[in-house]
């Protein structure tokens, strides 16, 4: 005879109504957290101020500014994760009849589960200074090569844009060469200067585009140069070299200046992820002291007065 599906399980634990979650600890942790993290930012905002400045000479460097910003990051991070956690552990009722592993697990979520919480708030909070702050190296990039396309180059688009062009391909430059005189060197004398100051623009420009300038535009730059400064040939020749060494130079720098802030911003994007990993595990870890320190004294309680 078959015994009744009652009888049979009256003796299986029973699952606790109350949910293992205690909801309590972990807001009053997300609140200790949030508010130590914004002090420290408002804090760090202040000291980077103190890296920049107006004048010459007077600011950091990028890469100083962000390692100071990174360190700082994690300084923030730790702190506000370590009181967070520990105050999440410290204040949550003590679990009756739960096995001591089970309650070292309960402790370790709620401190997560508080920095989670916390995380979330600050990011809303503090929304669009953590995008500026992740898009300041590709802002700083962009930068660059903007200067770097002004400087030497990023396209043939660029060597010729002119707003004289057709079906949206500038012909300027092309034009000029076809209509240079017979020689192919010297600039016609009834030209005035602005007309021959955006034809030597166009031949730089694309000369920075293609990475070298043709021998005939060399030449021709020479000759009109030597024609309308009065300067001998080999002078005008030397003046030549001398401009466009220094394009050729702040080509190079915006070009550095591009890497070393996207060196930059890497750093800062992965320092930044480490540190939020980091903060996970010490909030945890806090709460997990904590929560062992509030049932140690609670037991040394009862045990004094009894």
């Amino acid at each position: 005879m078959s015994q009744p599906l009652s009888s049979a399980v009256t003796g299986a634990p029973q699952e606790s109504s109350s949910s293992a979650v205690s909801w309590g600890p972990i807001l009053a942790g997300t609140l200790a957290a949030t508010a130590i993290t914004l002090i420290f930012m408002l804090i760090g905002s202040g000291l980077g101020l103190t890296m920049i400045s107006p004048f010459a000479g007077g600011s950091s460097s990028l890469a100083t500014i962000g390692a100071t910003a990174a360190v700082w990051l994690i300084v923030v991070q730790w702190a506000s994760s370590a009181l967070g956690g520990y105050i999440t552990g410290r204040l949550r009722s003590k679990w009756v009849g739960v096995h001591t592993y089970e309650v070292f697990f309960r402790d370790t979520a709620h401190g997560f589960l508080a920095w989670a919480l916390a995380t979330l708030i600050v990011v809303g909070l503090l929304g669009s200074a953590i995008s500026s702050l992740a898009s300041a190296g590709a802002s700083a990039t962009a930068t660059a090569v903007g200067a770097t396309a002004a400087a030497g180059g990023a396209g043939a688009a660029a060597a010729v844009s002119n707003s004289d062009s057709t079906g949206g391909f500038s012909t300027s430059y092309f034009t000029d060469a076809l209509l240079r005189p017979a020689d192919g060197r010297s600039a016609p004398q009834n030209q005035s200067n602005e007309a021959v100051s955006a034809e030597i623009s166009r031949v730089l420009i694309n000369g920075a585009a293609q990475g070298e300038i043709s021998a005939d535009d060399r030449a021709y730059l020479d000759q009109v140069v030597a024609t309308r400064t009065g300067l001998s040939e080999a002078d005008a020749k030397t003046r030549v070299d001398g401009v466009l060494k220094r394009i050729d130079d702040a080509k190079a720098a915006a070009q550095k200046a591009a890497d070393t802030a996207r060196k930059t911003a890497s750093s800062v994007a992965l320092i930044g992820a480490m540190s939020l990993l980091v903060g996970a595990f010490i909030a945890s870890v806090s709460a997990a002291i904590g929560g062992r320190q509030r049932d140690d004294d609670e037991e040394r309680q009862a045990l004094l007065q009894r």
